[in-house]
């Protein structure tokens, strides 16, 4: 019996617990374990994307009250490494700039460019060097570039750039993934308006803060940086200009000294050939003359004394000594060997000397003592002499004065030569020019180059001033300087005939 009541009991029993209920069992745990699971990988997704945002923004913002960003570098490091970053800013047209300063610090020294322009080096990561840039931003595009170096392990660069503008905006710059890595085989990366598109981005290595930079850097302010002032020979048309103007400077100068090299060649010439024509003119001519004048004398020497042969004959021997004379004279001019004021002193001089000798005039000489051999030109020295020799002419045709005085200077790169005599003088007013030498002596000046002033009254003498320059003057300021003294030594000439000046009678 109580077999029989305990089997129902039993079969009930393994009626609930049938194999299939157990299997559905066992799949709905396991769909709820994988549910479960689903569910945490859903929760641990969305904590790491907010994780990973969090870090994006901590990075951006890495350390708000330093005003710098994260620290950044190109995607490798090593050793002895150059790292360039490069990043652009606009300032709003017509804006006013209030104030400007960038902070930066790089792992392990920098070099800091704005507008191509090198604003400051430092080094150290310890401590963030701020600069003042309100002077030297405007309105417009502008460019930040910092080359770093990395001596070994971490390296890294942080920094900052604040504008606080007129109108209350504020433009910030924080080193992140916006800066740009320059290709360290670009040249003249710093002054790059445009950027790239091949440049890569820098790359967040770190936040502020974190191991091994600290947290709190210091803050070193730098002197104030003022803008580069141009002057106008610092401009680019004035140095273009100037480069011109020498390049045609040189040129001229190139083709002077070309030409100066021919004419000294053509002067060596000349005066080699001068001087073989004044040793053939002496040897032949003068000689030729001389010989004639020694037989014109044998020949009035054997003629009667009072007879008319033996007085032509002797006019015939004077003529001939003058044109001896004048053949010296000649060959003087001719011969370079002569070519300087210190010949031409001794020239006039033994000249006077000798044509006022058959004279009752006495002459004195004011000559100075150490005349140097300074150049006279052959043409400018000829002409000359020939007025010296037409006033002394006309002071023994003229005249009857009994004492004269030459003299001759120098006065710096002009002669002067002074004939002054005490003789009757002359009244300007009844002078006539067509028969005497005075406008003879004026031509033969101003073929020189110079000037003939002449002073006279009746009874009061005569001076003759002749001012010839040493130097050629063709086509040169000299020229113009001797046109002007000529004009203004024209003018005096003019007024000394209306109001002459006395000269004494007694020379010194």
């Amino acid at each position: 019996m109580i077999t029989t009541r305990r089997a129902p009991t039993a079969n009930r029993c393994l009626g609930v617990f049938r194999p299939r209920k157990v299997i559905a069992g066992a799949i709905f745990c396991l769909c709820l374990v994988l549910g479960v699971m689903q569910s945490q990988n859903a929760v641990a997704k969305t904590q790491a994307t907010n994780a990973s945002v969090n870090t994006q923004s901590i990075q951006t913002n890495a350390g708000p009250e330093f005003g710098v960003g994260a620290w950044i570098w190109t995607s490798e490091t090593h050793d002895q490494q150059f790292c360039r970053f490069w990043r652009q800013f606009e300032i709003p047209p017509e804006a006013k700039v209030i104030s400007a300063r960038i902070r930066l610090a790089v792992d392990d020294c920098y070099s800091l460019f704005i507008d191509g322009r090198e604003i400051g080096r430092g080094s150290g990561w310890h401590q963030l060097t701020e600069y003042d840039l309100t002077l030297l931003l405007e309105p417009g595009l502008h460019t930040v570039a910092v080359e770093g170096f990395n001596a070994f392990k971490q390296a890294g660069f942080v920094g900052g750039l604040r504008v606080r503008l007129g109108d209350g905006e504020t433009i910030e710059i924080v080193s992140d993934s916006s800066w740009k890595i320059v290709p360290n085989n670009i040249s003249r990366w710093e002054r790059k308006t445009r950027e790239n598109p091949n440049w890569p981005s820098a790359k967040v290595v770190s936040n502020l803060g974190s191991e091994p930079w600290p947290a709190k850097p210091i803050i070193l302010k730098a002197p104030q940086t003022y803008p580069v002032i141009l002057q106008f020979w610092q401009a680019g048309w004035f140095q273009i200009v100037l480069l011109s103007l020498c390049s045609v400077v040189g040129l001229v100068c190139v083709w002077l000294v070309g030409k100066l090299a021919l004419h000294s060649r053509v002067q060596l010439v000349v005066q080699r050939e001068r001087a073989r024509i004044a040793r053939d003119i002496h040897d032949d001519l003068s000689a030729g003359l001389t010989q004639l004048v020694l037989i014109g004398e044998v020949v009035q020497s054997t003629l009667p004394t009072e007879s008319e042969s033996r007085q032509q004959a002797g006019v015939g021997c004077e003529k001939a000594r003058g044109l001896v004379q004048s053949m010296h004279d000649v060959i003087w001019a001719i011969d370079s060997q002569h070519d300087s004021i210190h010949d031409f002193s001794s020239h006039v001089c033994r000249f006077a000397e000798s044509f006022l000798e058959p004279t009752s005039i006495r002459c004195h000489f004011d000559i100075d003592e150490e005349m140097p051999d300074f150049p006279f030109d052959l043409g400018r020295r000829r002409n000359l002499f020939l007025a010296v020799k037409e006033a002394l002419h006309n002071t023994v045709r003229h005249s009857g004065a009994s004492e004269l005085l030459l003299r001759i200077r120098r006065r710096a790169n002009w002669i002067e030569v002074v004939i002054e005599d005490n003789g009757k003088g002359f009244d300007p007013a009844l002078i006539d020019r067509e028969r005497n030498g005075l406008t003879n002596m004026q031509k033969r000046a101003a073929d020189a180059g110079g000037v003939c002033n002449v002073s006279s009254e009746a009874g009061g003498g005569c001076r003759v001033v002749l001012t010839v320059p040493l130097e050629h003057s063709a086509g040169g300021p000299t020229e113009w300087w001797r046109r002007l003294v000529e004009r203004v030594k024209g003018s005096k000439n003019r007024r000394s005939y209306a109001s002459p000046v006395a000269v004494p009678k007694t020379l010194p």
